[in-house]
């Protein structure tokens, strides 16, 4: 239950983090206001998350999830580039947390 939950929190990192550039330097109050409820929310989770997860693999799983997720959403949303050494690297960010899902056994 507690890796759903980890998995929660990646989300709501990912939320924040596109809360953020739409908040163009927290001059918009709707984005801010998400920004900073999904940052709350972000850390809850993770903390929750962090009772029963090592807190390595907790971080670094969180951490992938908001960054993998954040290149997604940059692509599809904001229209970065979707090269293939971007793709390639978001995959391996991928596999680093499969990588530690699966050792944590």
């Amino acid at each position: 239950m507690n890796w759903i939950i980890l998995l929660v929190a990646g989300v709501f990192e990912v939320m924040w983090a596109t809360a953020l550039k739409m908040s163009n330097g927290f001059k918009n109050p709707l984005a801010d206001v998400v920004c900073i409820g999904g940052m709350a929310l972000s850390f809850w989770f993770l903390s929750i998350a962090m009772k029963t997860i090592p807190m390595g693999t907790a971080y670094a799983v969180w951490t992938g999830i908001g960054a993998a997720g954040g290149v997604v959403v940059g692509i599809v949303a904001f229209g970065e580039s979707a090269s293939a050494l971007r793709i390639a690297s978001a995959a391996l960010i991928v596999a680093g947390i499969v990588g530690l899902k699966l050792a944590s056994k």
